[in-house]
Parts: C-alpha cells; sequence; structure tokens
C-alpha cells in the first residue's frame, strides 16, 4: 500500500474571540497520497479554509491547534517544527494557493520582484538565474511575454493573471504538495474554468498532489479522486469522487449535491411553441 504523503490525524482548532472560544476545526483526519488530487468541500464557515492553513501553520495569533493535532508531510512533524523547518516547507515542499490575488500579492513589488524573492529564499541560486526561472515559471502556468510581465505590477494583470502568476509562485521550488484554497472564488466563469484546467494540467505534468479546497461540488467532480466533505467544522464523508456522487450517505453531502445547478430540458409545448389552455 502506497504511504500518505501527508497524513492528518485529530486536527482541532479553536480562536479567541471577545464572545469566547470558537472551534473552528474539531477532530479532522485524512490522508493525501502522492499524486492525488483531494477535494475539501464545504460551505463557507465549514472549517475548511481553516483546515488548509492549519496545515502550514499560517493561522492568525488568536488561533490554538489542539496538543492531540498530528500533521506529518513526508515524515516530519509540521505542527513541531521549529521556525527555519518551517520556512523550508512552506513554499519549499508544499505550495500554497491563496483565495484571491489582488490581497496576496505585494501591490508594490513587479511579479518578477515576487518569484525572485520565493525562489531565492528556498534555492541557493544567483538573482539572474531566479529571474530565469520565474520567466520559465510564468511561460509554464501560460502567461503571454512571459518576460515582459515579470516588470509588470499586480495592478497590471487581470484577475485571472494575477492567479497564474500565484500559481506560479507556489510552484516555484517543484513542490510535492499544492494546496489551493478556493482558487477560483474572485474570477469570472470562464476564467474559473481556465485555471482549474491548469491546475489539473500542472499536477499530471509535474506529478505532485493537490489539496482542492472548493464550496462547489460541480467544480471538484471533474478534478477529485477523493472528496471530504465538511460541515460544522469536522469531515462528515470521506470518498472517491464516483463513490460519492453515486451513493452519497451523509445528509449534508446529499444536500451539496442536490444544490448543484442542473439545465432541465424544455417541455415539449413549450418547444413546439402551444399554448396552454386556459
Amino acid at each position: 500500500m502506497t504511504e500518505p504523503l501527508l497524513s492528518v490525524r485529530d486536527l482541532s482548532v479553536t480562536f479567541d474571540t471577545p464572545a469566547g472560544v470558537a472551534r473552528a476545526v474539531d477532530g479532522v483526519s485524512f490522508d493525501v497520497l502522492p499524486g492525488e488530487t483531494l477535494a475539501v468541500v464545504g460551505e463557507s464557515g465549514s472549517g475548511k479554509s481553516v483546515t488548509a492553513l492549519s496545515l502550514l501553520r499560517l493561522l492568525d495569533a488568536n488561533a490554538t491547534i489542539g496538543a492531540q493535532s498530528r500533521v506529518e508531510f513526508g515524515g516530519k512533524d509540521i505542527l513541531s517544527l521549529n521556525d527555519e523547518a518551517l520556512r523550508q516547507v512552506r513554499g519549499g515542499e508544499i505550495g500554497f494557493v491563496f483565495q484571491d490575488p489582488m490581497t496576496s500579492l505585494n501591490p508594490v513589488l513587479t511579479i518578477g520582484a515576487q518569484l525572485v524573492e520565493a525562489i531565492r529564499a528556498h534555492q541557493p541560486v544567483t538573482k539572474s538565474a531566479a529571474r530565469d526561472r520565474a520567466a520559465d515559471l510564468l511561460e509554464l502556468v501560460g502567461l503571454p511575454e512571459p518576460a515582459r510581465k515579470l516588470k509588470d505590477y499586480p495592478h497590471q494583470l487581470s484577475g485571472g493573471m494575477r492567479q497564474r502568476a500565484l500559481i506560479a509562485i507556489a510552484l516555484c521550488c517543484n513542490p510535492k504538495l499544492v494546496i489551493a484554497d478556493e482558487p477560483t472564488t474572485a474570477l469570472d466563469v470562464t476564467i474559473q474554468a481556465q485555471i482549474l484546467e491548469l491546475l489539473q494540467d500542472l499536477k499530471q505534468r509535474l506529478g505532485m498532489a493537490l489539496i482542492l479546497i472548493s464550496h462547489d461540488m460541480g467544480v471538484v467532480a471533474g478534478m477529485a479522486d477523493r472528496i471530504a466533505v465538511m460541515y460544522g467544522g469536522q469531515i462528515v464523508e470521506l470518498a472517491p469522487t464516483k463513490t460519492l456522487f453515486a451513493k452519497p450517505l451523509h445528509p449534508y453531502t446529499i444536500g451539496l449535491l442536490a444544490a448543484i445547478p442542473r439545465i432541465t430540458p424544455p417541455s415539449r409545448s413549450a418547444t413546439m411553441g402551444t399554448v396552454p389552455p386556459q
């Protein structure tokens, strides 16, 4: 049996708030296999983004990860790593694609400068070599005229181009795993499809594993090998995609599947132009 690339056990996350302690994630456990796409789906507030951020300890200062929680990646216990070791995992071995590229990218640095910074933070290369690598990455993610785009600032790119640039940053050090947290939320439908197709293509070409966070079952249907359904901070169902769509077990999963938009054919009378009886 293939050993998991990522193993999460009994992950719990709480937040200290003025109203008291809020439990956002409650006893979540799952594995990600090498080369696999695992989708984590659920409505806003279900805990999926907090789960994703906690895997790299990117939570706010008022968050606490439970003492019993375990997150192991490639034999490393991420929750016990010191700051230097954690920095090597972040961006080096695990890439992260955030929801909104406009707030995730630095507005006062060019796309090239941000890519070069990310590359040199993890690899002992010259600035010139890092810039060449940055241009190659922009070409890899489908940006036209990549050498020129290195000189652009985030506000000079469209939303889809900014998301491609974020994906390039996530890939800068050939990670074994990429976590994409609702990567199409801020994009229109046409661009959403292009970004999802890009992620699927890159996963296959680079042999990486992917965790795709989404609230849309329709989005993940054609991409995920397995789907974890989150509700109230817990995973209520975890199954291969085909199994989950064919025979959902949890009422919440059934509700999510029922909410997928469907096109129903017009009635016979409508297609023939007949007027129904009064």
